[in-house]
């Protein structure tokens, strides 16, 4: 079968205080967290800065009872621009009769019905219709030795305010993790949207081009390329010209990259589990060997989705005065291939990246 990634976009700003949950897929703001997650921050390995919230995607597999969340966070110390180890992403899950018993502890909180078989190959949304119920969802956080979680907090956004757990006083020490429990007010945000998904064939055929033609124009004239319109892109004879023509800087995977986001140059992400990433720039050749077994069970890892150039222009301070940016070009994450988790456990598992700098970053701007 032939691979049909996911794609996600842009599809407003986050606006209504406290209405976002951990099956809300969005852009920047703060994590929301599974119940019985606990809330923490995390810091940079480079520079010792707090890590920003870059996304959150819900992404629960087929045929697994897990509900499952993935976020991302970077550092925006430009020093750290393009080094793995200034990112983080972490999974969590949820059974869902631990659920139950947590919301049971809560005064019997209502729950969305948000169920595994509505993801992956059966899904034509990111749990969007859940986000639209009327269900208030109050995550559960659990108290440790280690830190001490306090009431929920609003952040104060420019395109809305969205929930927070706050934490204070204690960081985590000892085991040499970056993670720490700080003010809320000392946590930079980028502004929160919310993703909507589409997949990849649904763009194909469309009359609305203009745009995606406009960037390849401008490709082609800057570097010699023969593109070709978007419409001629699937003909024997546009292709194989585009496909035989080189570069002038030489770059034949980068020109395959453009080629392939035409369909939609707004994309901010890319979803395809044990698929195929998008490679922006030449393969590491050392790829497999890069790409560690999971650190909690030992199995191999998968690629499950990568942040898009598009996504750098939205990245942005909720506070105006601010000059909080992220610069990258693709950021491919890979996640246990098994999916691991153990049952009743508070803390995310963290997966791996790798990321890649743009080589012409002003396209997408």
């Amino acid at each position: 079968m032939q691979e049909s990634p996911l794609i996600g976009v842009y599809d407003g700003p986050i606006e209504k205080k406290n209405s976002t949950y951990y099956y809300t897929n969005k852009i920047g703001g703060s994590q929301d967290l599974i119940p019985g997650i606990s809330a923490t921050y995390y810091r940079c390995a480079l520079c010792d800065g707090i890590l920003t919230h870059v996304v959150q995607i819900y992404c629960p597999l087929a045929a697994s009872p897990y509900h499952r969340t993935i976020n991302v966070f970077a550092c925006t110390n430009p020093q750290c621009y393009g080094k793995p180890e200034s990112w983080k992403v972490l999974r969590s899950q949820c059974l869902e009769s631990e659920m139950k018993d947590i919301n049971k502890d809560n005064q019997q909180v209502k729950q969305a019905p948000v169920f595994a078989t509505d993801w992956c190959d059966e899904a034509d949304d990111w749990g969007m219709e859940a986000e639209d119920s009327e269900a208030e969802i109050c995550p559960h956080t659990n108290l440790d030795t280690a830190q001490t979680v306090t009431e929920r907090q609003p952040d104060t956004q420019t395109a809305g305010p969205v929930d927070s757990i706050g934490l204070e006083g204690l960081c985590l020490n000892g085991s040499g993790d970056r993670e720490c429990a700080v003010a809320p007010t000392a946590v930079p945000t980028f502004q929160s949207f919310y993703i909507s998904v589409a997949e990849e064939t649904d763009f194909v055929g469309q009359n609305n081009v203009e745009h995606a033609n406009k960037l390849l124009k401008e490709y082609q004239e800057r570097e010699g390329v023969a593109v070709g319109e978007l419409e001629s892109c699937e003909g024997e004879g546009r292709g194989e010209k585009y496909e035989k023509a080189e570069p002038k800087h030489g770059d034949a995977v980068f020109s395959n990259f453009m080629k392939r986001i035409s369909l939609c140059p707004e994309q901010v992400l890319r979803y395809s589990w044990s698929g195929s990433p998008l490679f922006i720039c030449e393969r590491p050749s050392n790829i497999h060997q890069m790409e560690p077994p999971c650190a909690q069970c030992g199995s191999p890892r998968v690629f499950e989705f990568q942040l898009m150039p598009a996504l750098v222009s939205l990245l942005r301070s909720t506070d105006l005065s601010s000059e909080l940016v992220l610069e990258f070009g693709t950021v491919m994450v890979y996640t246990c291939r098994e999916s691991c988790w153990t049952s009743g456990s508070n803390t995310p598992v963290e997966e791996f990246l790798l990321v890649q700098a743009d080589p012409d970053q002003k396209l997408f701007k």
